[in-house]
């Protein structure tokens, strides 16, 4: 029986490669850009208006500052794991969707390792106040600030989790 991964062509080797060079460096040119164009606890300067907007913050942990002050440690961690999986889709290239999904996880971790590793904290500066007005009607304060690095982790993360539960709806499927 024939598994997801036998369905799709498999991605070039260079593919993951270079999306993930190119989401990094996108991701270390927008910090740039925050980190001369904005103050920390400046007023957030709208960007869409009621949608996004620019507000230069730091953390030194992980995702809702959890971890506060260990940021060399999870930068290292953070290099590894996305090193890793470049490594991984290196030495056993996979399907495109996989491919770009995987690529993108890497970027995230690689870009905020960057900073870690190189400043002792992430530089975070994009904030959604629609985010926001739904984390506080659910209790729990302001949807974090972030940036593009976590985007491509989280947005890369849910796509993994879609791409799964369909390969196991298709598996299903075939068995029937």
């Amino acid at each position: 029986m024939p598994t997801l991964t036998d369905r799709f062509r498999r991605a070039p080797v260079w593919l993951p490669l270079v999306l993930a060079a190119l989401l990094v460096a996108a991701d270390q040119a927008l910090k740039a850009w925050a980190l001369s164009n904005l103050q920390e606890g400046q007023p957030a300067r709208p960007f869409i208006p009621g949608l996004v907007e620019w507000y230069l913050t730091f953390n030194t942990g992980a995702a809702w500052s959890l971890f506060s002050g260990s940021a060399v440690p999870l930068a290292v961690g953070r290099l590894l794991i996305g090193l890793g999986i470049l490594g991984y889709l290196t030495w056993k290239p996979q399907p495109r969707a996989l491919s770009v999904i995987l690529a993108m996880i890497s970027a995230g971790a690689i870009g905020n390792a960057i900073d870690g590793l190189r400043q002792g904290k992430v530089t975070d500066m994009i904030h959604s106040p629609v985010l926001s007005s739904v984390t506080r009607a659910l209790n729990a304060g302001d949807f974090p600030i972030f940036n593009l690095a976590d985007m491509c982790v989280v947005l890369g993360t849910l796509a993994l989790l879609i791409l799964s539960f369909l390969g196991d709806r298709q598996a299903r499927r075939d068995v029937q």
